[in-house]
């Protein structure tokens, strides 16, 4: 299993938009608004890494007013 935390940046007076559309992704387990220079913190579980990077890159990125992401990744045993 792959696991992710990734940091979301967000376009100012997109932040509730980026949210609700993060909460539809299948994947994501945990999201929780924060606060400094990333708006949001995503908790993905998957089967692999492909997957992970298959979310981040496919489906958070392309949110409308997704400014920028940060992935930390590790392997569940």
């Amino acid at each position: 299993m792959a696991v992710g935390f990734v940091l979301i940046r967000a376009a100012p007076n997109y932040e509730r938009e980026v949210y609700y559309k993060l909460c539809k992704i299948t994947g994501i387990t945990e999201l929780h608004p924060i606060f400094g220079e990333y708006d949001f913190i995503t908790k993905i579980e998957v089967e692999d890494f492909d997957k992970l990077a298959n979310i981040v890159v496919k489906k958070i990125r392309t949110i409308m007013g997704v400014l920028d992401t940060k992935t930390l990744t590790r392997t569940k045993f």
